[in-house]
Formats: structure tokens, C-alpha cells, sequence
């Protein structure tokens, strides 16, 4: 495997590589808050835990890497994140399938989280660019993307048909590895505030 499957540790969480073990943690953490009734997004309900984590689980065979995301402080389970799409021979990966507990956002928790995904990327797996990609409607995703310092490459116009017959447009966003060092600045520096 080009990113390694392992457990990613910082400050405020550790990411643990997702297994069937954290499916009851992770129903607890979406049913703080109500992310998965966003139109525009793809949070799991509950109900839809199992089959979320283990298609993320079987996808991690083919190279793609999940994670479950732990806060240090309690040891809750408080969401995920995860590299797809994962293209060893170019050196691109893809994050997003991030989602979190409401107790949790607007804390250092995302921006950890982003942090540790991309020191693993480009220090570790050497990666040439990272991307992101979000519904264009999902503003708080897209300011989110856009604080890490992330640039917008486009909008794929008509790009994919949503669970409820909507047709999404997605902007995409990426880091390049010239650009790591200031993003990593960037991220060190919200850190310590």
C-alpha cells in the first residue's frame, strides 16, 4: 500500500484506521447533531452505520485508507475522515468523507485532523497534490477547505445525481506539495491559537 494503513496521532485526536469495532462509537457521534439531514452532503445515519464502515473497510483493501476519529481528552469517538481515490502511480489522494459530532466542530479537532492527513501524505507518502471536493451549496465545507489554504481548481458542472434526484455541482480544491510548507504553517499556527 502507498499510504500506509495506521494510526495517526496528534495533540487534540488520534485517527485510528476504521474497523467494525467503531461502528456503535460512530452511531453515538452522528446522533449529536443532525449532519446526515444536509441534502448536500453524505453523512451516514445511524441505521446506516454498519454498511458505511464496512464499505469503507473494503474500499482500505483496494488502497483507499479510513479513519475513526478519537478524541484524547475522553477517548470518545466524536467522526471520520478518510483518503479515496487513492492513485499511487500519479501520487494523489483525495480527503473528504469527513464528518463530525456537533460537540466537536468549530474546536481544533478538523484542523488536526487535516494536519495529521496531510504531514502523512506529502512528508511520509511523498505525494505530488492532494484534492478536495465538495457540493457547491456546502459553504461551510468549502470555508473550511479554503481555511486550510487550499486553492479551487473548478466546478464539475452536473457532476453527480444526489440520493434525492438533485444533481450536484462539485468544486474541487487542491494542495500541491510546493505548497505544503506554508498550508503546514498555516495549520501549525491555528493550532497554537
Amino acid at each position: 500500500m502507498w499510504i500506509r494503513n495506521e494510526k495517526l496521532e496528534g495533540q487534540w485526536v488520534i485517527l485510528e484506521p476504521l474497523e467494525e469495532v467503531h461502528i456503535g462509537p460512530l452511531k453515538k457521534a452522528v446522533s449529536d447533531g443532525e449532519s446526515w439531514k444536509l441534502w448536500f452532503a453524505s453523512v451516514p445515519t445511524a441505521d446506516a452505520m454498519a454498511d458505511y464502515v464496512n464499505r469503507a473497510m473494503l474500499e482500505a483493501r483496494a488502497g483507499d485508507v479510513a479513519y475513526a476519529v478519537r478524541l484524547k481528552s475522553s477517548g470518545e469517538i466524536v467522526g471520520t475522515t478518510r483518503y479515496y481515490n487513492v492513485d499511487e502511480t500519479n501520487r494523489r489522494a483525495m480527503i473528504g468523507y469527513t464528518w463530525y459530532s456537533d460537540s466537536v466542530k468549530r474546536t481544533p479537532v478538523n484542523t488536526e485532523c487535516k494536519y495529521l492527513l496531510l504531514s502523512h501524505l506529502f512528508e511520509d507518502a511523498n505525494a505530488i497534490a492532494v484534492e478536495f471536493r465538495t457540493h457547491f451549496f456546502n459553504q461551510v465545507s468549502r470555508a473550511a477547505i479554503e481555511r486550510l489554504g487550499a486553492k479551487q481548481d473548478g466546478i464539475l458542472r452536473n457532476h453527480q445525481i444526489m440520493k434525492d434526484g438533485s444533481i450536484r455541482d462539485t468544486v474541487v480544491y487542491s494542495i500541491i506539495a510546493g505548497e505544503w510548507p506554508a498550508v503546514k504553517a498555516n495549520l501549525l499556527s491555528k493550532l497554537k491559537d
